[in-house]
């Protein structure tokens, strides 16, 4: 099959995503929830604003982390592949990657699987993953819950259809909370690696690669190590082991930032008013430069969209960056110096190879 013509170009929207509306109808969803935090402090405060990665909640000096997230149309990839024993641990990853932005160490997590039938191979394989991903993350999973909604959920498959989201929680101490605060001129920026897409941008990957150029699952690119199907339903990376070794060691952290939807723009979500300047990006993963051209889709929308190679950022003082450098490889992933960080009170994201300028939610031109 051809691509797609340069003169009808694949947006996210187009895909089916408007991340102003889904925005729009957040700062609604903020206003009404906000009422319910207790006021006065102690036990039960909440201790940050809606809008970060994760919370905290004071538990009498002892902060509990919490943070909760699904995979996503992911679950259609699995459904397409008929391959379930992986999409769990994105469900832990998405979930614990979130916790370690504020600083906490994961601990445990529920799941929720809401089923259009109750199809117990299919439970017994989501369940494998989950159990791989808890591994993984050093956390258990200490409940959940399983709904037959045949009514609400549809799937690819006829029967298989399924939903899957979790929720965590993790401990850090109310003194060493995390979230940018600290951040000066000149800190260094840097990223580790992602496997792939992960478990955003999932939606524009399926319009382009099934609905505008009809490829099937299986099909075979000369520059993917795999099929298409085994590409997409690769688990997202899960960062536990190495950040917590980081923090306990004590280094100068002054940002932890997992790379998702928004891709390099989520640097901004920091509570420092600061710019940064990326000058070096990991050479392109396969999977995106393919999505690219395949969909005809612009720079300034495929970093928007996705994590372009970069699943987690951190930001440090400059000389602790070699030793922060060292304890990622130590554990098995590649890391790269990326940039470092300016004052802005705009809050920009520049990114030099590619030649953008990054804003609110969105990429430009510069």
């Amino acid at each position: 099959m051809q691509p797609t013509s340069p003169e009808h170009p694949v947006a996210y929207r187009t895909a089916g995503v408007d991340t102003e509306r889904e925005e729009s109808a957040l700062e609604r969803l903020t206003k009404q929830v906000q009422q319910t935090w207790p006021s006065g402090g102690g036990i039960g405060a909440v201790k940050l604003p809606i809008g970060y990665f994760a919370n905290v909640i004071d538990l009498g000096g002892i902060g509990l982390a919490i943070s909760t997230d699904g995979v996503g149309t992911k679950v259609l990839i699995a459904q397409m592949m008929g391959k379930y024993d992986t999409i769990g641990i994105d469900c832990v990853a998405m979930n614990v990657n979130d916790l370690l932005c504020v600083g906490a160490t994961p601990l445990s997590m529920v799941d929720y699987i809401a089923l259009q039938e109750p199809k117990p191979d299919l439970v017994e394989a989501i369940a494998h993953g989950l159990c791989e991903g808890a591994k993984r993350a050093n956390v258990s999973i200490s409940g959940g819950e399983i709904a037959q909604l045949r009514d609400i959920v549809k799937g690819y498959r006829e029967g298989f259809g399924f939903d899957l989201a979790g929720t965590a929680v993790g401990t850090v101490p109310l003194d060493k909370i995390i979230i940018g605060q600290d951040i000066q001129a000149g800190d260094v920026v840097l990223g580790i690696e992602s496997n792939g897409i992960h478990s955003n941008g999932l939606t524009l990957a399926r319009h382009v690669f099934f609905e505008h150029n009809h490829y099937p699952i299986d099909t075979s690119f000369p520059t993917l190590d795999c099929t298409l199907g085994e590409e997409l339903l690769q688990p997202t990376h899960i960062y536990v082991r190495e950040v917590v070794d980081i923090l306990r060691q004590g280094l100068p952290i002054k940002a932890l930032i997992h790379i998702t939807s928004d891709g390099l723009l989520n640097l901004t979500r920091v509570a420092s008013a600061v710019g940064y300047v990326i000058q070096d990006l990991p050479t392109d993963l396969p999977i995106f430069p393919l999505i690219q051209t395949l969909g005809d889709i612009r720079d300034e929308e495929m970093f928007q969209v996705y994590n372009m190679g970069i699943g987690f950022c951190i930001v440090v003082q400059p000389d602790a960056a070699e030793r922060v450098l060292s304890i990622v490889q130590a554990h098995g992933k590649r890391v790269h110096k990326l940039g470092h960080a300016i004052l802005d009170t705009r809050r920009r994201v520049y990114i030099k190879p590619k030649r953008l300028v990054g804003e609110g939610n969105q990429f430009f031109r510069e």
